[in-house]
């Protein structure tokens, strides 16, 4: 699971598009620039068609999430899903 609360381009606010976390200062859910990219969508176009979205945001939401994939994962926490 992605902690999202350690990400500064993310916020989620109680009430604010069913609590989603959003780009901050949008109403962008982060899960529709991945439902984008896996429907073959580039990054520039994503921004181009969700404007109010900086480039950087984009930017740290995906090294974000690639730095979640490369932490180890606790043994108990595998050991949890066996």
């Amino acid at each position: 699971m992605i902690d999202w609360s350690t990400c500064p381009a993310v916020e989620r606010i109680p009430g604010k598009v069913s609590g989603a976390w959003l780009f901050t200062d949008s109403r962008l859910p982060v899960s529709a620039l991945f439902e984008n990219l896996e429907a073959g969508a580039t990054v520039e176009e994503f921004m181009e068609w969700f404007g109010p979205v900086d480039e950087w945001k984009v930017r740290a939401v995906l090294e974000h999430v690639a730095a979640s994939l490369r932490a180890p994962v606790p043994v108990s926490s595998l050991e949890d899903s066996v």
